[in-house]
């Protein structure tokens, strides 16, 4: 797609619902969820460019926001699908946020989990871009031996290929330039999920503010659950997540 190699895996009948994952970790990171979704649903995921085992290009312009996006509808595309539940973690859920503001006829329903929405104070994305490039400093140094801590990025940590490619995706797809998502928010106009672990207090007010941003969102706060609530807490997690599909129109 888009001229690169990219792995993804689709289980099940139904609608669809597409899940991305956060940065640093690979599409394994839902696997957790894949039984139950898929007894109902067409769940498909996938990993982004540089992660897992997609194709890490050497060109760090072969890694954006656009292109990650590009990547989304190709792979709906290929599967023949006009329209999905778009959803992700963390990173994976910016995009889902990016991916309703370039594709909104695409979008069925969204789900955003322990995410946010960017930032419209300029210094607070400036040190959100600083946090991304000592990020892509430290994958430079010392390899994948750079991966952090958090549950879903030790559960797939054995399927990244390539620390480069994971330097070039801080750099050009977890790094910010505008305020065009959080600005967006009051404009969606579909069911919208919101999900965060108890535990996950960098997400928290994230995840408040955009419930109470998003016209008719729904919050649901995961008991002893930190930033991978869907890892942490995956039987609380997927009955949050299986009322909302079922509920859709």
């Amino acid at each position: 797609l888009n001229g690169i190699q990219i792995h993804y895996e689709a289980t099940g009948n139904g609608p669809a619902v597409l899940l991305t994952h956060g940065y640093s970790a690979t599409s394994r990171m839902w696997r957790p969820q894949e039984k139950a979704v898929s007894e109902r649903y067409r769940l498909i995921t996938w990993d982004m460019r540089g992660h897992g085992e997609t194709e890490s290009p050497a060109d760090p312009a072969q890694y954006s926001e656009t292109l990650t996006l590009a990547d989304m509808a190709g792979l709906l595309d290929l599967l023949e699908v006009d329209k999905a539940v778009v959803g992700g973690l963390s990173l994976g859920g910016f995009m889902s946020l990016a991916f309703h503001l370039a594709h909104p006829e695409r979008v069925r329903a969204l789900v955003l989990c322990d995410t946010g929405p960017g930032y419209r104070n300029p210094e607070a994305r400036a040190g959100w871009n600083k946090a991304a490039e000592r990020r892509a400093q430290q994958f430079e140094e010392r390899g994948l031996d750079a991966l952090g801590g958090s549950t879903e990025v030790r559960a797939t940590a054995q399927y990244h290929r390539s620390a480069q490619g994971l330097a070039h995706a801080a750099r050009g797809m977890l790094a910010q330039f505008d305020a065009r998502i959080i600005d967006h928010l009051p404009e969606i106009n579909v069911p919208t999920l919101v999900i965060v672990g108890a535990n996950d207090e960098p997400f928290l007010g994230a995840s408040e503010y955009m419930a109470a941003r998003i016209p008719g969102a729904r919050l649901e706060v995961i008991p002893d659950a930190g930033h991978a609530a869907n890892i942490d807490q995956l039987d609380a997690f997927n009955s949050v997540l299986l009322k909302f599909l079922d509920a859709l129109p």
